[in-house]
């Protein structure tokens, strides 16, 4: 009988951390031994760096820009250059890239070296103002959303200074420039995610500081901050290569629910294990060397799960650090025998993975969602925090299509999940503020949290806060900020973040504008922002909700309420090309009708893609994989029975095994064959059809083969099984 080879889980489970290799132990040493204070931004042409290293006038120039957010110097760029190439030099850079952000979700970069011939044989490091601030990489193999046409290859970058360059080092010693780049077309229309970021980061400055100005404030900038969470889990390489549907999907279309998962909650905030601690230093050592700051590390609710988040920055840098954080855990884990995997569900029956977007907004004054001691007498806060629950009330429908592709709909609505319906928790507090204002025009107090006693002498009082949270709730109040709890793991933070900006700077343009108007009649400035406090209240309680986003009792009122429920991908889709929403990213030159549209486009064709690829490979492993497993198998019984019959003993229990997986078998054949034929249909010819094939017939199809494999998993004998066990994936750290 043939049996598979094994794959070696106790070799798995005897790995250890790395040790310093001799040729890199001196350098790997002096970095191991480095403070936080010298390590972080040391591979970053940071501030210190540009001070040290421009002239005074240029350096107080560019500073301008990327502090207060005034027009960029065109003539600096030869000087920023000289000294950007002088410095990466130093660092042993040899090439130079713009670093940039497509469509994809991802991020790209071409190499070009510094090495320039000279007349005299030689050769040169050149870096020019032009190289800096212009790239050209072909953009005919970007998603574009028919933004252009195949054979329009031209695509521009364009230098951000605000976001600083960095050092990348690779394996086998490869050392390059990064700098962070906007990537448009050749008709200027935006083909990536900074752009429409940097558009909507304007526009939240510009009617914040008007809003400001109403309450006698004067504000150099306003800007949107920042905070993602990074959920992930880590597997041993051994298994992820033995499994194809890990390989080419990034998650596991097939694998039966071990005897032990999340139940007993034992791996929450427990102990990390050795070689995930040492893989987690590794990771963060790196990122502080790229200045960016991570600040938490936890094991997750299910095994095999963890956790990363930063603390809070600027937006537009926030996302470039987040796109440098999955890079970095990505390329990191391999040298620890690990694989990071960042797919929202790669293991069915346990926790999947999300990315909490916590926003707020602030200038150089402070945060402008803190609310204080006394949040009912801070009505420059609830001013804003009600321009927030205004924004997210009417654009309810663009908040949830921000969060929805394909990865995202296996976990939306599970227990590790927000709902698919957009509602804002606001905590006991501020819920009793607002309903104060509602009922009689205005607050007069706050509920306090107090100090909470433990009754044990030698433990000190806690302070406890006057409203607890909701892990529920897709969209809550956390203290000073909203957390966004709908975001994938593997998804790009920039384009949520986008909408966010864009309908707060929206709420608080339309409120500001009635602000400055009962100011202009005479109104005193309490008076005029109390009345539009107790006009807005009551329009948007609808979208307040406390309680427990699971509840069935939750998803009945909601409907009452008239909130949407818009459960997958493509019921959220449309939402994206709506007229109001068109007319929104318009408005304040976000994203034009075309720009809009074409990304709706291209989600479109990227479920199609993913569910295409994802029903092709659970095809293919289910017939070469599983179904031989299976059938050798049966094989087996089959010769156990009939060698028994032939002795005259009784093969009543084997009989029925092979009873039970042939007839498994035979319905792994059938639904294996629809699976086949679904694939095979593709659904039409346009990709709005063809997505609606994929969740009409190639869902569900693909789900008929797993549950007949997953129980088959059960029967089928652990040396013939071809794939790696869930028991192994999760638990083997």
């Amino acid at each position: 009988m043939s049996r598979t080879t094994r794959y070696d889980t106790l070799a798995a489970a005897r790995r250890r951390p790395p040790q310093v290799d001799g040729n890199n132990a001196g350098a790997d040493r002096r970095h191991r031994h480095q403070t936080i204070e010298e390590l972080f931004g040391s591979d970053t042409f940071s501030v210190s760096e540009m001070r040290a290293r421009l002239p005074k006038a240029a350096y107080k120039a560019l500073m301008e820009t990327i502090q207060n957010g005034t027009p960029l110097d065109a003539s600096l760029a030869d000087v920023v250059a000289m000294a950007m190439k002088e410095w990466a030099i130093e660092k042993g850079a040899s090439h130079y890239t713009h670093w940039f952000q497509p469509l994809t979700g991802l991020t790209a970069e071409k190499h070009d070296s510094f090495v320039t011939p000279n007349a005299g044989g030689g050769a040169v490091a050149e870096f020019t103002g032009e190289a800096l601030t212009q790239g050209e990489p072909d953009a005919s193999s970007f998603p574009s959303g028919g933004l252009r046409a195949t054979f329009e290859a031209r695509g521009y970058t364009a230098w951000d200074p605000t976001s600083p360059a960095f050092i990348v080092r690779s394996g086998g010693g490869a050392t390059y420039l990064a700098i962070p780049t906007a990537f448009a077309s050749w008709t200027g229309e935006a083909l990536d995610n900074k752009i429409p970021l940097l558009r909507s980061m304007a526009a939240l400055d510009a009617h914040t500081r008007r809003a400001l100005a109403a309450f006698g404030v004067e504000a150099r900038r306003v800007t949107a901050t920042l905070g993602p969470e990074q959920e992930y889990f880590l597997i041993d390489e051994e298994f992820f290569y033995r499994r194809p549907d890990l390989m080419v999907t990034g998650r596991t279309l097939f694998g039966a629910k071990p005897p032990k998962g999340q139940e007993l909650e034992d791996h929450y905030f427990g102990t990390i294990p050795e070689r995930v601690l040492a893989y987690m230093t590794d990771v963060e050592r790196e990122l502080y060397r790229l200045g960016v700051p991570v600040k938490t590390r936890h094991n997750e609710v299910a095994p095999g799960q963890f956790e990363m988040a930063p603390i809070y920055e600027n937006a537009n840098l926030a996302a470039d650090h987040q796109q440098l954080t999955m890079l970095m855990m990505r390329n990191i884990a391999r040298k620890y025998g690990l694989l990071a995997l960042l797919h929202e569900k790669p293991f069915a029956g346990v926790n999947g993975s999300g990315k909490h977007l916590n926003w707020s907004f602030a200038w150089e004054g402070g945060n402008l969602l803190e609310p204080g001691d006394t949040p009912h007498d801070n009505l420059q806060f609830l001013f804003f925090c009600t321009a927030v629950l205004r924004a997210v009330e009417r654009h309810q429908d663009l908040i949830r299509a921000s969060v929805a592709y394909a990865g995202n709909d296996h976990r939306l609505g599970a227990n590790e999940a927000p709902p698919a319906i957009i509602s804002v928790f606001l905590g006991e507090q501020l819920l009793d503020v607002f309903e104060q204002i509602e009922r009689v025009g205005s607050a007069s107090s706050s509920k306090q949290g107090g100090l909470l006693g433990l009754d044990i002498a030698v433990l000190p009082p806690l302070s406890k806060h006057a409203g607890d949270r909701n892990r529920t709730s897709p969209f809550a109040f956390t203290g000073n900020k909203f957390e966004f709890r709908a975001l994938g793991s593997s998804q790009s933070i920039s384009f949520p973040a986008t909408v966010l900006n864009a309908i707060v700077a929206e709420a608080i343009d339309e409120m500001a504008t009635e602000l400055e108007a009962d100011l202009r009649k005479g109104m005193a400035l309490e008076d005029a922002v109390r009345a539009i406090l107790a006009r807005e209240i009551p329009r948007l309680k609808r979208i307040v909700f406390n309680g427990d986003g699971y509840s069935d009792a939750w998803h009945k009122e909601a409907e009452r309420r008239g909130l949407l429920n818009l459960r997958n991908t493509l019921d959220a889709l449309p939402h994206l090309g709506s007229e109001k929403n068109l007319a929104l990213f318009e408005k304040y030159g976000i994203l034009s009708p075309r720009e809009m549209e074409s990304r709706q486009e291209i989600v479109y064709e990227q479920y199609f893609k993913t569910v295409n690829i994802e029903g092709e490979t659970a095809a293919e492993v289910a017939r070469t994989m599983i179904l031989p497993a299976a059938l050798r198998y049966v094989d087996e019984l089959g010769q156990i029975v009939k060698r028994n019959q032939q002795l005259g003993i009784e093969s009543d229990g084997a009989l029925s095994i092979l009873r039970e997986t042939n007839g498994l078998v035979n319905q792994l054949t059938g639904t294996t064959a629809e699976l086949v034929r679904q694939n095979a249909e593709l659904g039409g010819d346009d990709v709005h059809s063809k997505a609606h094939h994929m969740r009409e017939n190639i869902v569900p199809a693909m789900a008929a083969v797993r549950d007949v494999v997953d129980r088959l998993e059960r029967l089928v004998p652990d040396d013939l099984w071809p794939l790696p066990r869930y028991r192994d994936m999760l638990f083997v750290k």
